[in-house]
């Protein structure tokens, strides 16, 4: 994980909370979870408080508070709409934000009980968020752009793990990708970091998704590619049905080759820099094992 470049602690955010949300000084702050951008503490029973926690995250907040209370009226699923937000001050260089608590547990460490309705619940979410996205959607490098542009990132990667994965069979698996029809309909809005960190399940059922950070716009084979990473193969097609009739466009077989390169990527990206985390290197060799599985898709479109 990277190295957190300000130091964050539960009385930073006390000081803070003090200095710009009075009212809510005096509720009980703990930290709750420490992501590779951001710090979450809990706060009270009702609120979270959600701080960058190195430069590189400092403008994805903002995208977050611009962005979410427009997206979220027609998302089925509950996300971490921004309900107050704070400014730099007391020595903390970046802005930040209070949300409501969500309740439940990542599906990085509990998986949902029952995959037909995982896939029916994150196909529709999909479905809902995959409209086409105004001009002035967040740019991100690294998210919704052409597979192609991933390759010198995806080779540095792979390159790193060694003996620790069959290379040779996740080099053609992303090559067949490669090979795939690039997206050529509109930019349509994206999560951009949708793995099962960022799903939460509550009583054996999805019950939101977190962390919009990477939010932007392009091509939904980088969202799509979740269904490697969270349901077996068996449940893809419930997943891409509620994709369907939630307003998704229509799954080529194009986008879904390029959905399982953007898979085997991502997954190799987490296992290149997972060291300190197992729940992440879990998630990563589950992805890639379950994308191995899946034949590679030549249908045009």
């Amino acid at each position: 994980m990277p190295a957190a470049e300000v130091g964050i602690s539960p009385e930073l955010v006390r000081r803070l909370l003090a200095a710009q949300h009075p009212d809510l000084a005096g509720l009980p702050v703990r930290v709750l979870a420490t992501g590779w951008d951001n710090l979450t503490c809990r706060l009270g029973a009702d609120l979270v408080v959600r701080l960058p926690r190195r430069a590189a995250a400092a403008g994805l907040v903002r995208h977050e508070q611009r962005w979410l209370p427009r997206l979220a009226p027609r998302l089925p699923l509950p996300v971490p709409v921004p309900v107050r937000t704070g400014t730099p001050a007391l020595g903390y260089p970046w802005h930040w934000s209070i949300a409501a608590y969500l309740p439940g547990r990542p599906a990085s460490d509990c998986p949902p009980a029952d995959p037909e309705l995982a896939a029916a619940a994150i196909g529709g979410f999909l479905g809902a968020m995959h409209a086409p996205a105004p001009a002035d959607a967040p740019v991100n490098a690294v998210r919704g752009v052409p597979l192609a542009d991933r390759a010198a990132a995806f080779k540095s990667r792979l390159g790193q793990l060694g003996g620790r994965a069959d290379v040779r069979a996740i080099a053609a698996a992303w090559a067949a990708a490669l090979d795939a029809p690039r997206w050529d309909g509109p930019a349509l809005w994206l999560h951009g970091d949708l793995h099962p960190a960022n799903i939460l399940v509550d009583r054996g059922r999805v019950s939101g998704v977190i962390d919009f950070g990477d939010l932007t716009a392009g091509d939904p084979a980088t969202d799509l590619s979740v269904a490697w990473a969270l349901l077996p193969p068996g449940s893809h097609a419930g997943f891409r049905s509620a994709y369907h009739a939630a307003g998704g466009h229509a799954v080529t077989g194009g986008t879904w080759a390029r959905a399982r390169g953007w898979a085997v990527g991502l997954a190799v990206a987490i296992l290149a820099n997972s060291a300190d985390n197992r729940a992440m290197e879990a998630v990563a060799r589950r992805t890639l094992a379950a994308a191995l599985r899946t034949p590679p898709v030549s249908q045009p479109g």
